[in-house]
């Protein structure tokens, strides 16, 4: 993997780890446009970097949200910090058991799977649209809403299916206020891919990988400044009500993948 495919990558990363158009759909597509043929601990390697670098930015941007819920925790007595603590964890719950049992057979489909990719990036779009029609409410995010909206996270780890875009889209399906099921959906992700990234560094067999340390730093560097403007873009557009111009990029990324896949 070169300097500027290592940039490329950390760009889309940044971008669309937000921004509801599926992050590892798109990765999984930049690797097959540019042709990497990096090898497979390689390419994993530079991809949990990417992830990181995502869910520091997400950090930064909802530093403020962080703060006040892990000082409400330390008042140690049923505050609106333990209630969303709680949520938070309830919503794990259904990606950890993917994690931990699924893991190997779900695998299989990132290889550049890009037929996959397409059909799975139709899915998002739809769930875009449906969600951009959906009538205005204000409900309470609820235990059993964070436990629905944690299934789809789940389901998400499929390439094509942006993980943002459908856990922001059921949330509001589900009648939560738009702006909380946004902020719901950025914060609930960080002890996962914090989870996973620790996991799969211990299982790696780090002394057999040959990755120069500023192929690293640039494709970090590039993820992170890029997460940060489309986390905050993100949120306005939910706002906004302008899912359906995400939706719209998908169907049509989604039918170039699969006539992409099929050739």
């Amino acid at each position: 993997m070169d300097l500027l495919t290592a940039i490329v990558l950390g760009i889309i990363q940044g971008l669309t780890e937000f921004l509801p158009i599926s992050s590892s759909g798109h990765l999984e597509l930049a690797k097959a446009i540019l042709g990497d043929d990096s090898l497979p601990k390689e390419s994993l390697l530079m991809t949990i970097i990417l992830h990181g670098a995502t869910a520091l930015s997400t950090v930064l941007v909802f530093r403020k949200d962080i703060h006040e819920i892990f000082y409400g925790l330390f008042e140690f007595k049923m505050n609106d910090a333990f209630c969303f603590s709680l949520k938070i964890i309830t919503s794990m719950i259904p990606a950890v058991f993917v994690g931990l049992f699924l893991e190997d057979m779900i695998s299989k489909f990132f290889h550049q799977n890009i037929l996959l990719v397409g059909v799975m990036l139709w899915i998002t779009a739809v769930l875009l649209y449906l969600a951009n029609r959906s009538q205005i409410t204000e409900k309470e995010l609820s235990l059993k809403s964070a436990f629905s909206i944690g299934v789809i996270q789940a389901i998400a780890i499929l390439p094509g299916i942006s993980r943002s875009g459908a856990t922001i889209a059921l949330g509001v399906l589900l009648g939560i206020d738009k702006s909380k099921a946004a902020r719901f959906s950025f914060l609930m992700v960080i002890p996962l891919i914090f989870g996973s990234m620790i996991k799969s560094f211990l299982e790696m067999e780090t002394n057999s990988i040959q990755l120069n340390s500023s192929i690293m730093l640039m494709g970090f560097l590039a993820a992170f400044i890029t997460g940060i403007i489309a986390c905050k873009w993100m949120i306005e557009w939910v706002k906004n009500s302008k899912l359906w111009y995400f939706s719209i990029y998908c169907m049509i990324a989604g039918t170039a993948a699969i006539i992409f896949g099929i050739l």
